[in-house]
Order: structure tokens, then sequence, then C-alpha cells
């Protein structure tokens, strides 16, 4: 058993702090959200991700899995003093697209300042290369005193949505360091796992994550890609996609045609990496190619709107229409809005003139903040009630059999733009409706 500090209860934090409790270590997560931590403490959890509550309330009553605002109290419990101390808080993007570093500076410096024994930290965050170095410089800088530390490396691969599936079950680990003692130290908390160990340099480790995000983000904008081609050639993406996914050098993952990437990870760590090839004079001329057709790929769902449903003679082609969009957060299985698809058609559906509603099962909280002059609604049914056009945003299993005859029945117009390609072109138009997907051809024709 260690006994492990967690700095931040986010997306990335709170799922692997309660996922090492249920391996029997001691986990205390610290914050400085103050009512999140004592939601936490309720009970209560701060995002939506499956099996999430249910692991974290039945560590927290075995008293494996505690929550404290206080970094004393986490790191220097004179009866648990901390082994190791993992950094998960946010990189957000800033002007440039660099990863807004200040938060991992907050963290290593209090753990500098507090941490009254040897100890290990653990970067978690996705941070640009360089930045193990950089913490450790900061730690040595903010040091009462010379104490024993080491720096180690471990970039996330969980998937929102399916992050304790992920991390139970991950392809996996990868760690880096200049301590090999400090990483082999590291590599034990995992080994019940059972899972492949890659143990390498910090810088290394920290490129693997970023090379892989973008790889996979890659894979989605070159489908999108094909997807537009497919639309002008009369083919259907989807089969394509089937087709090339047998190929074992190719693989199915990731080839979706749809909105796009969006979410927290893909869309900054992009823009971090071209601007980490740019600063060192290189020129990442895919990178860019693949963030401006993951931009234009919203900008065309508003497109098959307009040309469905606009006029093209007014300045706003959408003016006095209404449109619904089933679907607010950027994927299926989560509440998270950040760089979300969605959202940002809703934006631009509102600056063409449109009045637009929508539905989400879990995200429409956090959208609201940011959508205020749309109409959160109920359910599916009363967003589809008195529109002209309806968009399937994102591909929750409820919107998967609805019933389409009153859907369509309480439209002013059946057009259902389908950004998900969930439903079968033959199957919707059956039902009445004027139906548009990505890159499905002849079949949306």
């Amino acid at each position: 058993m260690k006994n492990i500090v967690v700095i931040g209860v986010g997306y990335v934090g709170l799922p692997m702090a309660a996922c090492f409790a249920d391996f029997g270590n001691l986990v205390t997560c610290v914050d400085i959200n103050g009512p999140r931590i004592e939601g936490l403490k309720a009970g209560v959890m701060p995002i939506f991700e499956p099996g999430l509550e249910e692991i974290t309330r039945r560590n927290a009553h075995a008293g494996r899995l505690r929550f404290t605002t206080s970094y004393p109290d986490a790191l220097n419990d004179p009866a648990a003093p901390a082994d190791m101390v993992f950094i998960c808080v946010g990189t957000p993007s800033g002007v440039d697209g660099e990863a807004d570093l200040r938060y991992v500076r907050a963290a290593a410096e209090s753990i500098a300042e507090i941490a009254d024994h040897p100890i290990i930290i653990i970067n978690k965050s996705t941070v640009p290369v360089g930045t193990g170095d950089w913490v450790a410089d900061i730690v040595r800088g903010k040091q009462p005193k010379p104490i024993p530390f080491a720096v180690v490396s471990n970039p996330e691969f969980l998937r929102e949505g399916q992050a304790v599936t992920d991390f139970i079950n991950p392809d996996r680990v990868v760690l880096g360091s200049l301590d090999a003692s400090a990483a082999q130290q590291v590599a034990q908390l995992y080994l019940p796992l059972r899972a492949p160990i890659v143990v390498t340099d910090l810088r290394t480790a920290e490129m693997i994550k970023y090379a892989s995000n973008a790889f996979l983000a890659t894979k989605i904008s070159f489908i999108n890609e094909i997807a537009n081609i497919c639309e002008a050639l009369g083919a259907d993406v989807k089969e394509v996609a089937v087709g090339m996914g047998y190929d074992k050098r190719i693989g199915r993952a990731f080839l979706d045609a749809g909105l796009g990437y969006g979410g927290s990870c893909f869309p900054k760590d992009v823009k971090a990496l071209a601007h980490m090839a740019n600063v060192q004079g290189r020129h990442p001329q895919l990178l860019e190619s693949v963030m401006q057709i993951n931009s234009d790929q919203r900008k065309s769902i508003v497109r098959k709107v307009r040309a469905l449903i606009g006029d093209a003679g007014k300045p706003q082609p959408l003016a006095g229409q209404t449109v619904g969009i089933l679907g607010l957060a950027f994927k299926a299985n989560t509440d998270d809005t950040r760089e979300s698809q969605p959202v940002e058609i809703a934006q631009m559906l509102e600056a063409d003139g449109a009045l637009v509603k929508a539905y989400d099962p879990v995200a429409m909280e956090s959208a609201g903040k940011v959508l205020k002059d749309v109409k959160m609604c109920e359910d599916a049914y009363e967003t589809a009630a008195g529109c002209d056009a309806l968009i399937l945003a994102t591909e929750w299993n409820e919107f998967k059999n609805l019933d389409f005859r009153r859907i369509k029945n309480s439209m002013n117009t059946p057009v259902m733009v389908d950004g998900r390609n969930m439903y079968d072109p033959e199957v919707m138009r059956r039902h009445g409706f004027v139906y548009r997907g990505v890159g499905r051809g002849y079949a949306d024709a």
C-alpha cells in the first residue's frame, strides 16, 4: 500500500484517485475548489462519468479515499505522509495555442513549500515537452531547505465517458524520469493492471502523449475529409470506413465521420504541439491542416441546414427559422462541453439568425453557461416540436430509437441533419424526413 496525494479532482484526477484507492492504497485528493471538495465529502460528484460515483463512494466509505483543501494535511499527515503526489490540474490553451501552465506551477510551488520529507512528484497533466525539467527547477527553487525528490512523467490516456474502464484496462502505462528508481516505484502502482509499462526519459514520455493524441485527431480529420469527397462523388463514407478498417495497418477506430473532434484534450493538444513545433522553427503543416479540417466540419453542418431551410437572399439566411439540437456534450457519456462541437454549431446558428432549442441528458447546465439564448428542453420531443430543422449532434443512446413519427409530426418541416451518421438514410426517408448525413453520398440524395 502507498500513500498517494492527487492534486486536482477533475476528469483525470478523480477517476485515477478512486481507482488507486480501489487497489488498496490510501489516496488523499486536494483541490483549492472548496465547494467541490465539500460536495465530494457529501458524496456529490462534480463530473458525470459512468461508474465513477459508485467506486468513489465505496472507497470513501472504506476510508481509503479522502478529500481536502489543505496541502499540509494531504502531504504531511503524521500518520500517513505522502509517498507520491500526482499533479492532475488543467492545462488550457493560451492565446497562441500554447499550454497554460499556471496551475501546474502553483501545484509544484505548493509541494515544494510544504512537503517536509522525500517525495516523488508525478506529472499526470498533459504538459509541453520539457515541463518535467521545469517542475524540478521550480521545486528546487521553492524548497525552504533541500529535501530529496524526483519528478516522473506519467501521461494519461483516459477517454471521457470511459475513464474508469480505461484506467483499469489500459493499452499501456507510460513513465518517464531521469531517476530510474522513482520510475520503478511508480510502476509498482500499476502492476495490478497487468498492462505493458513503457519506461523512458521525461521528454520522450511527454512527447508520447502529444504524438498519440495528434495522431488520433489526424485520423478523425482524415475521415472527415474523405466524407466531404464522398458527398461530391456519391460514395458512402460509412462503408468506406468499414472497408478501410479491415486493414490491420489502418484499423477501424477513430474513422467515424461526423462533427470532428472536441473536448478538453484533442483541440488543445494539437494546438500545443503545433505551437511547440513553431517555436522550434519547424513547420507543422499536417497539424495545421488537421485543425483547419476540424473547424470546417462544424461549418459544413450549418451549411447543410442553410441549404435545406435557409433563404440565400437574406443577410441572415436562417432568420426566423427554429433549429433543434440533440446533444450538447462533445461526445456521449460525459457532461463536458469544453470545445464542444454542438455548442459551437449552436453559436453559428444563432449568428445566422436562427432560434435554437436544445436537449442533452447531462450537459445542459454546463452548456447553458455559454448558450444564454438557447432554449433548453426537457427531452428530444420538446426540442423537435415547432422546428424547421433538427440536428443530431451527440451520439447518446437515448437518441437511437426515438419515435420518429411523433417527431416528424411535431416539426414545421421534417428536416434531419445527422451529424453523427447514427440513422439509416432510407429508414429516415420512409418516416418522411428530408435527411442529410455526413459523407453519405447517394444515400443522402
